[in-house]
């Protein structure tokens, strides 16, 4: 069994040196940054776990409440566009808050076909513990790191999540755009 603990996965190498315990396959030799972040996320996501679970939720079902008690009823595909999610994890998502008591459905007024789910007043009591556990989150995270240092690493932590998003939406025009049997790139309708 893996420990829970901040320092589970990390040895001390010397005074401010810790590297990573959990050994890095050598396939994944190349990308050390990937790996560090599939590292990062999954000890995020436990901690995160923990923190939430007091208060009776999952990870990610307290940024769907976020958006909720910010911007008020949402249809169903908005929570999808925002949580850059998929229609069924948001069904399932959405379901569970709701066996919960935390949102409701009521119907649409101005598009008959679409419910909007809305925070009740169990989730707007529960908004201030969503709050205090994301600043316990962010303290554990950022435990030893100077304002300067929290600065940098969220600078940091933003352009590799612009790259990725760069890098999906290049994806996503060469997907559309496939390629021809002579292996060029272009239309396939006969236009040149």
């Amino acid at each position: 069994m893996t420990p829970s603990t901040p320092e589970a996965g990390w040895s001390s190498t010397g005074p401010g040196q810790e590297e990573a315990t959990v050994p890095v396959p050598g396939a994944a030799g190349s990308g050390p940054i990937s790996h560090a972040i599939f590292r990062l996320a999954r000890l995020h996501r436990m901690f995160a776990g923990q923190l939430l679970r007091r208060i009776g939720l999952h990870p990610g079902q307290e940024l769907v409440m976020m958006h909720l008690w910010e911007l008020g009823a949402q249809r169903q595909t908005d929570l999808v566009r925002l949580m850059d999610s998929d229609a069924a994890t948001m069904t399932r998502t959405v379901r569970r808050l709701e066996q919960a008591g935390f949102v409701r459905r009521r119907p649409s007024l101005t598009d008959k076909r679409a419910s909007l789910i809305e925070p009740t007043a169990a989730s707007h009591a529960l908004r201030r513990e969503v709050e205090q556990s994301w600043s316990q989150l962010e303290d554990l995270v950022a435990a030893d790191l100077s304002a300067d240092e929290r600065t940098a690493a969220l600078h940091t932590l933003e352009r590799l999540e612009h790259n990725l998003v760069q890098a999906a939406a290049e994806s996503s025009c060469t997907d559309k755009e496939p390629a021809r049997p002579d292996g060029d790139q272009g239309h396939t309708d006969g236009r040149t």
